[in-house]
């Protein structure tokens, strides 16, 4: 059962929690290799920025993105700016976003991202919620897959479950937590099975960990297409 509502109040929770750990910074940190290869923080908050207001777009019927090179173009632009206009861009945006989110409007409707993907609407603030959690540990100031609210990794885990599964590339997996199991993969080959920690698991499964402290059995550990 998605319920916006609650997903909205943790994506505001998430966002003051981005922004009191980024405000320790200075702007040289910012202009600092995130753990995304290729992006600086500055780069990663850009995204983040453009990202809320590109979801104000979807809830607002539009496209998502003029098109995925000035999604790009946008991002480069904003990356290189000081920390303070970062962080005013972030919680301004990320209003706009909560704004959008509190019209009254049909939940249930279908909206489309990018790349021809759909979605009910009521599951956007979920997807924003991805963004902000998981692009805050991409920062490198502290936060961990582990400071993760266990919530929101065992539903992340069981989103991206449903991403793999039917994929022709991802062999048949069940995959196993302390508190959990899901199975994802296609129906060709035999089903391994991977098993661990849950920030390890999220990990792995979102590109964020190589998946060298899960066990796996029955075969290999399935390699995963990128997100």
């Amino acid at each position: 059962m998605i319920d916006h509502a609650h997903d909205l109040a943790s994506v505001r929770e998430a966002t003051d929690r981005l922004l009191s750990a980024t405000a320790g910074l200075d702007d040289a940190a910012v202009a600092a290799p995130s753990r995304l290869p290729g992006w600086t923080r500055g780069h990663v908050l850009a995204h983040l920025s453009r990202n809320a207001d590109a979801l104000v777009n979807v809830l607002r019927g539009r496209p998502m993105y003029v098109s995925a090179e000035a999604r790009d173009a946008d991002i480069e632009r904003d990356a290189p700016r000081p920390l303070a206009v970062q962080l005013g861009d972030v919680r301004d945006s990320a209003a706009r976003f909560q704004a959008e989110s509190e019209v009254p409007a049909d939940w249930d409707r279908r909206v489309e991202l990018r790349n021809g993907v759909t979605d009910r609407a009521a599951r956007l603030p979920f997807r924003r919620l991805v963004e902000v959690e998981l692009h805050h540990v991409d920062l490198g100031i502290g936060y961990e897959l582990e400071d993760l609210p266990k919530d929101f990794t065992d539903r992340e885990i069981a989103f991206l479950a449903d991403r793999f599964t039917g994929h022709p590339t991802v062999p048949p997996a069940r995959l196993v937590t302390p508190g959990g199991e899901w199975r994802t993969g296609g129906d060709k080959g035999d089903e391994v099975t991977v098993s661990g920690p849950a920030p390890d698991l999220l990990g792995w499964l979102a590109g964020r960990r190589d998946g060298a402290a899960l066990e796996v059995t029955g075969g290999p550990l399935p390699v995963l297409p990128p997100l």
